[in-house]
Parts: structure tokens; C-alpha cells; sequence
């Protein structure tokens, strides 16, 4: 069974959060989430009651304290419409609109602007409550509050899928705006997330800073913001792991990966300007079945999905892929992405690419 997050790990890691002293254990994506919304929180109280100071001059203490909260939740209003619509209407130098390879999860970031205005505007209406006690501010806190329940939920959740994997860095699809790439070609990739049955492969081919991590770990992040578990490891990592007999998990790990939906191998060869590849199919395959109680590495690769970053000799995808239809991977949940850089380009803004599927 893949793992899943339950509500006992999420009170786990909130108890973690709210007891754990960060100077010792580093500061998690969790944590780093409630912060923010603390945050938020704050902007719409102090403002609040620094106009409620301004206004109670000028009125009552009633009016000052309903006004002071109702003016400072309309200007997060028009903040976040603002910010929310500006990368849509972004332009370049030139008056060209802003072109995306992968368009940005629209929905995704409407809920997350939304979710600040809630946490905005309860700061907001919590500070007009203890300036002067309204029943109109007391309505506007339980509503809002209720109203945050899920959305907290939902994004704290989202931040334990985001961190479990332990990528190397924050990338989103979005953000790999590498161009050149056809749109046949996209939708490879979107085949490849949006696939709902588990076991697809996905082959990245290309030379040293051609975009291989970067685009694994951006398709990795948008299938675990989706809350699917995922991990990220380099190749020699994983050699170790194989070995591994005890398919628990330590107190600070809420699945390894024959648990993850998602697996991400890294560095498995290194690609230009090193022309040899360090490790063949045969002897990736070796290492699998070292450790092969019941096949349980052979299972699980099966069963997985997987995205395999390669070096530059996509001429030996043909002996991947037959390796991978030796323990039972299916020909048609094998795709292979080229990726190359042009000539005289340089390679963080010019990459041609070539992506075919395997049948």
C-alpha cells in the first residue's frame, strides 16, 4: 500500500511545530506555513487598531472600531485581487505578454490568495472585537472562522506532502520557462502526471544544465501538491536503499520509498561533458535484485512511478526500457524526454527538446 498522510501525522507534526525549538531542528516547510499565516493574521490586526486609535477621535468607539476593520479588509481585498491578477496580466518589455510552458495552477493560487484574504480579515475583525465589543465584529470572527477550518487544513496538509520528499530545492512546473518546446511535447508530460494508474516511467535525457533536475523535481512538486507521496534520492542513495531489509520508517520520515506514489532518481549518470555512463541498465538491474525477498525491489519499481534522470546518451534508453519490461513495466507507461541544448546557446535560456513515447 502507498502511504498516505492520516490526521494522527498531521497533529504529529503540529505538535512538533508549535512545541519544537527551531534553533536546534531547522524551521520545515510546516512551520514556515503557520509563521506566514501568523503573519497575515497580524497585518490585518495592527492596522486595525492603529486607525481604531486615529478614529475613536473623531467618532465613537463602536463606529471607529467597525470601520477601522471594515477599511483594512478592503485594502487586503484590493492587495491580493491586485497580486492575484498581476501574472495574469503580466507583460514583458515590449508590451508581450508573459508566455508559460506550463501555465500556473490558476485554481491553486486563487485558494492560496484567498486563504490569506480569511486570515486578513480575522486579524481585521478580531482587533475591532477587542477595541470595542460588537456583536457585528463577534458574527465576523466565528464566520471567519469556520470558514478557515478547511483551507488551514488543506494547505498545512499540502506543506507535509511538499516536505516529506526532501527535494533539493522549491521549483513549480510553472516556473521551468525553458523554450522551444512543442505543445505535443507538454502534453507528454501532462500524460505522465495526469495518468491515473500507478507504474508510468518517465526517462530525462540531456547534458549537464539542460534542465533534467530542475524539471523532475517541478513535475514531482505538482503531483505533491496534488497529495501524492513522493521521494527524491540520487542514484547511489538508492543503491543503498535496496539493501535496506526494515520497511519502516524513523520518527522523522512518514514513508521511504517502496511506500511513495511518486519516486524521483536522480544523477543515475552524469551526461556531458562526461561521455561514459557509470552505470549501465544491467548493472542498475544487479542491484535491484540483491536484496530480493519476494522480488520486493522488482514489485515496487513495477508499481511506482518513476522519473529517471539520466545522463546524455539517450541512444541507451532502448536498454532502459528493456530493462524495465523484464520486471513487468508495460511498454506503453514509458515515455522518454531528449533534452538538448543548441548550439552556441547558453544553456540556462536556450534548450531545444525532443520528447517521444515508447510503444
Amino acid at each position: 500500500m502507498k502511504k498516505t498522510i492520516t490526521g494522527r501525522n498531521v497533529f504529529q507534526q503540529l505538535k512538533a511545530d508549535l512545541i519544537g525549538k527551531d534553533s536546534y531542528r531547522g524551521v520545515t516547510l510546516t512551520y514556515s506555513w503557520l509563521a506566514n499565516q501568523f503573519g497575515h493574521f497580524s497585518l490585518g490586526f495592527i492596522p486595525t487598531f492603529l486607525l481604531f486609535l486615529y478614529l475613536k477621535k473623531r467618532m465613537s468607539e463602536t463606529q471607529a472600531s467597525l470601520y477601522s476593520a471594515g477599511a483594512i479588509s478592503v485594502l487586503w481585498l484590493a492587495f491580493e485581487t491586485i497580486n492575484f491578477l498581476g501574472p495574469l496580466l503580466m507583460s514583458k518589455p515590449g508590451g508581450v505578454k508573459k508566455h508559460y510552458v506550463f501555465q500556473p495552477a490558476w485554481g491553486n493560487i486563487a485558494f492560496d490568495t484567498i486563504t490569506d484574504l480569511l486570515f486578513f480579515w480575522t486579524g481585521a475583525f478580531t482587533a475591532s472585537l477587542l477595541c470595542a465589543e460588537t456583536s457585528a465584529a463577534a458574527i465576523a470572527v466565528v464566520v471567519l472562522g469556520l470558514l478557515m477550518i478547511y483551507p488551514a487544513y488543506y494547505w498545512y496538509l499540502t506543506k507535509m506532502y511538499l516536505q516529506a520528499p526532501a527535494y533539493p530545492f522549491q521549483f513549480r512546473l510553472s516556473q521551468w520557462n525553458t523554450e522551444h518546446i512543442p505543445q505535443e511535447d507538454v502534453a507528454l508530460i501532462r500524460q505522465f502526471m495526469d495518468h491515473k494508474t500507478p507504474g508510468m516511467h518517465l526517462f530525462l535525457f540531456g547534458p549537464k544544465r539542460s534542465g533534467k533536475t530542475s524539471l523532475s523535481v517541478a513535475i514531482a512538486t505538482e503531483l505533491s501538491i496534488r497529495h501524492r507521496s513522493a521521494v527524491y534520492t540520487s542514484a547511489m542513495k538508492l543503491y543503498c536503499m535496496f539493501f535496506d531489509h526494515d520497511e519502516g520508517t524513523s520518527n522523522d520520515m512518514l514513508w521511504n520509498w517502496r511506500k511513495a506514489s511518486i519516486l524521483v532518481i536522480d544523477d543515475i549518470n552524469p551526461g556531458d561533458p562526461i561521455k561514459e555512463d557509470i552505470i549501465s541498465p544491467d548493472r542498475f538491474l544487479s542491484f535491484v535484485d540483491t536484496f530480493s525477498t519476494n522480488d520486493i525491489n522488482r514489485t515496487v519499481l513495477k508499481e511506482t512511478s518513476v522519473i529517471w534522470v539520466m545522463g546524455d546518451s539517450d541512444t541507451s534508453s532502448q536498454k532502459w526500457r528493456d530493462m524495465l519490461h523484464s520486471i513487468g513495466v508495460e511498454r506503453g507507461k514509458m515515455i522518454s524526454l531528449n533534452l538538448r541544448l543548441d548550439a552556441g546557446a547558453e544553456p540556462s535560456t536556450m534548450a531545444k527538446y525532443d520528447l517521444q513515447t515508447q510503444s
